[in-house]
């Protein structure tokens, strides 16, 4: 009876370091964005973030030099004075965070895993967007949808979500990111800015992969691109890589035990041996990978991060931020 009470006694005491522990890590990540939005994004992301059309907003008498376009031909008639309509952007926005919460974001050799970055980035574009009084969502993914939050505004609800993202065990294994991009095609979100972040681990299909068509030409577009360019035509889409160095170039550190973390189905303690050889193959196919999908993103007009762990995460972003700006004011 004493060993099953203290057990159950320990196990309090070990949710509770854990509770602890995660609202700390949410408290730093909350300190970190907020100092980056407040010192370097705030004010630029009014400009580079639009809302979508424009709103009525008052009628005043016509002065000379206003459009007569503009001119209220009802209050006209009924007053016996010109008056104009006057409009405003309809600068409401809806944030939409798509994030990659598979198995592959534990990986982490620098500061923090995947995931711990993913959640600085999508705390980053979530208080952006409440400085702005927009509104946040999240869309949770691994081959699946499997998290959805829907979006409100308030930093409580960035806190969640932020929450959400770091303690979600996922259900499925695999990635697939045209999962969350057909999710949110279904939503009733006129238009958001759509936030992309996954590393992308082999979504793109080789070529040897890709099959033939019927009359044996090539099969028709892959999942992925189809998903991206439906996407594009109805948000402000900003895919987001984000990757380990250790990923890109594994070093030949000869026999070597593996952990499955996500597709590679090994059961048990897996060993292989990371000769020279293997290494330079490996980096070879790394490379071949990044190079489709940076082809796509080009093909498809999308300018897309690449951040790493270990790397200063937030210059990349304050110079997207600058590049959008600049290209908003031309």
């Amino acid at each position: 009876m004493r060993q099953h009470s203290a057990s159950r006694s320990q196990a309090r005491s070990d949710a509770l370091a854990q509770t602890t522990e995660l609202l700390r890590e949410i408290r730093r990540i909350e300190i970190q964005t907020s100092r980056l939005v407040n010192q370097h994004l705030a004010g630029s992301y009014q400009s580079v973030f639009k809302g979508q059309g424009i709103a009525f907003s008052e009628v005043r008498a016509y002065t000379p030099g206003d459009d007569v376009r503009a001119i209220d031909w009802n209050v006209t008639a009924r007053t016996g004075e010109p008056h104009v309509k006057l409009f405003t952007e309809e600068r409401e926005l809806t944030v939409m965070l798509l994030v990659d919460m598979s198995k592959s974001l534990d990986l982490g050799t620098r500061d923090y895993d995947k995931r711990g970055l993913v959640a600085r980035l999508a705390a980053t574009f979530a208080f952006s967007a409440i400085f702005n009084n927009d509104r946040v969502g999240l869309i949770g993914f691994t081959d699946r949808v499997e998290v959805f939050v829907p979006p409100r505004s308030g930093r409580k609800h960035v806190l969640a979500v932020i929450s959400r993202v770091l303690t979600h065990e996922p259900e499925h294994r695999g990635t697939r990111p045209a999962a969350s991009l057909e999710y949110l095609s279904r939503l009733a979100v006129r238009h958001s800015v759509a936030i992309l972040i996954s590393d992308f681990v082999d979504v793109l299909p080789s070529r040897r992969r890709r099959g033939r068509g019927r009359r044996g030409g090539p099969a028709d577009t892959d999942p992925f691109e189809r998903a991206l360019k439906i996407a594009r035509r109805r948000h402000d889409l900003i895919p987001i890589r984000v990757e380990d160095p250790v990923e890109l170039e594994l070093p030949a550190l000869g026999l070597v035990a593996l952990e499955d973390l996500e597709l590679l189905d090994l059961g048990g303690d897996h060993f292989i041996d990371l000769n020279p050889r293997r290494a330079a193959r490996y980096r070879e196919r790394v490379a071949r990978e990044r190079e489709r999908f940076d082809k796509l993103m080009r093909k498809l007009r999308l300018e897309h991060l690449d951040i790493r762990c270990g790397g200063n995460w937030q210059r990349p972003l304050v110079n997207f931020f600058a590049r959008r700006a600049r290209r908003m004011r031309r």
